[in-house]
């Protein structure tokens, strides 16, 4: 939660491209922490819901005890399917349903985590041409899924938090310079 809201807090309200984001949280999750974060970010932060498209501008979150998807319209989906990597929602379960959706078009990010989730999905984007960014394990609060997508992934880049942000906020001003969204 601390590299999300590190990341988050700090991004403009105006970002040419929507962000989904997958965390790890208890199945019973209330989802108070979306709220929190609402609050104090630029940007609209939310759940995904069913069937949604994704927007510019916008942040979406996995619900708790749900595996979110991206479709090829650029609509979410959510699943009670298995867990994947111990997990549910699963990091690789969007990226590489998200690779599929968006190709060459997608930037995948691992963040700090203590299992190897993400880093198969990574690499699926880097396979489909799209730009692959990890944290920096030292400077995560657990670097093993840093590690794992560095290992798997042969990520673009491996940043710190405020490079990964600065890199963000430097492609969505050159998509709204080259008028692409």
């Amino acid at each position: 939660m601390q590299a999300l809201k590190a990341l988050l807090t700090e991004l403009p309200g105006n970002l040419s491209f929507a962000i989904l984001i997958v965390q790890h949280i208890s199945p019973r999750s209330d989802g108070s922490w979306v709220s929190m974060l609402n609050a104090q970010c630029a940007l609209e932060i939310k759940e995904a819901d069913e069937k949604e498209v994704i927007v510019p501008g916008r942040v979406y979150l996995a619900p708790a005890n749900y595996h979110l998807l991206l479709e090829e319209n650029r609509s979410c989906t959510l699943t009670l399917d298995e867990s994947v990597n111990y997990a549910r929602p699963s990091i690789d379960v969007l990226f590489e349903t998200a690779a599929q959706s968006c190709g060459a078009g997608l930037i995948g990010i691992v963040m700090t985590g203590a299992n190897s989730d993400g880093a198969r999905g990574l690499k699926a984007i880097k396979e489909r041409g799209g730009l692959t960014i990890v944290q920096d394990p030292e400077t995560a609060a657990s670097g093993a899924m840093p590690r794992a997508a560095i290992r798997i992934a042969d990520p673009d880049y491996v940043l710190t938090i405020d490079e990964i942000r600065a890199l963000l906020i430097r492609l969505s001003a050159m998509q709204r310079t080259r008028g692409i969204i």
